[in-house]
């Protein structure tokens, strides 16, 4: 399958697996990029050494390309992207900051630059800055997410609208079918993360996988909007914050509350009362853990035959 996207990046299929905190580290990049996708390594959960080892690491276990998810709101930003830069890295998809603090100065690298957003204002913004591309991510996506819950269905034929660089959809994206339907609204390819959450190779805690899978309809709730807003399967932690709201906590209350690497002790250490527990709505059509290479497989086996169906009418 060719089009603008599997061009871009030289890959086979335009099915890209987010760089997800505690959950992408060189295994499920490599795992996805063999497959055909483009996998990506989640910087934002690395020190820049545990960083590097993960890309040596990937380059090890594939040819194909991949790139590196870089949240661009962490102390050490200079150091990441300088050992981005030497270690040479292609792709490279930001979030979470201003597109144009590192746009030029890594394409100027030799690297293609995708930009994360979660509206028409910031997609344009980062056209403006000189992107290669755009990842349009809806209010059902897990982890951290846009304040105006605009959904992927509203928000991908408005972000194409208004631009003409490549679109990549994501939010609530975890099947053949919903792929087909984002490109159907103008997406010219498909970020997905949880349903890679509960892969064989994803470095997330069992216990963490295996709660995914077990999350039904309704059990993921935005919340924590005040500090940086985050998607997160109700627990006690959730319901400790809803008790807080409840109260009146203030910001600096929430703060308190939220404290340091409670991603890290859910998601990556496998405390699924205490910890911060980040997924996707699409949570509730993920039912197995498989490998990676199987779920790249199955999501075009799906996309074909809904493209099938879909003439059929």
């Amino acid at each position: 399958m060719q089009n603008r996207i599997t061009e871009l990046f030289n890959i086979e299929y335009p099915i890209v697996q987010a760089g997800m905190v505690w959950a992408s580290g060189w295994r499920l990049a490599s795992a996805v990029s063999n497959a055909g996708g483009l996998g990506l390594i989640g910087a934002g959960s690395m020190y820049p050494e545990v960083l590097r080892e993960h890309i040596q690491k990937c380059q090890q276990a594939t040819d194909k390309p991949f790139g590196v998810n870089v949240p661009m709101l962490y102390p050490n930003i200079n150091e990441i992207m300088d050992s981005i830069v030497e270690m040479g890295i292609k792709i490279v998809f930001t979030s979470a900051g201003n597109p144009k603090t590192w746009t030029s100065f890594l394409q100027e690298n030799g690297i293609t630059v995708v930009h994360v957003v979660s509206s028409v204002k910031f997609a344009l913004k980062a056209r403006e800055a000189g992107v290669d591309a755009i990842v349009a991510e809806g209010f059902e996506a897990g982890g951290h997410n846009g304040r105006d819950e605009t959904t992927t269905m509203v928000l991908i034929p408005a972000v194409k609208e208004k631009i003409d660089i490549p679109l990549i959809a994501a939010g609530g994206i975890g099947t053949g079918r919903a792929m087909l339907a984002a490109m159907v609204l103008g997406a010219d390819g498909v970020q997905v993360g949880s349903r890679f959450v509960a892969s064989h190779e994803a470095s997330s805690h069992e216990l963490f996988k295996q709660k995914v899978v077990d999350a039904g309809e309704g059990d993921t709730q935005l919340t924590l909007k005040e500090l940086a807003p985050v998607r997160l399967i109700k627990n006690k932690f959730y319901n400790d914050v809803q008790k807080a709201y409840a109260n009146g906590a203030s910001i600096q209350q929430l703060k308190e509350l939220l404290g340091r690497a409670r991603a890290k002790r859910g998601m990556f250490e496998g405390d699924l009362e205490e910890g911060e527990l980040e997924i996707g709505q699409v949570s509730a059509l993920i039912h197995n853990i498989k490998p990676a290479a199987q779920i790249v497989e199955d999501l075009m086996s799906e996309f074909t035959l809904a493209k099938v169906e879909i003439q059929k009418l």
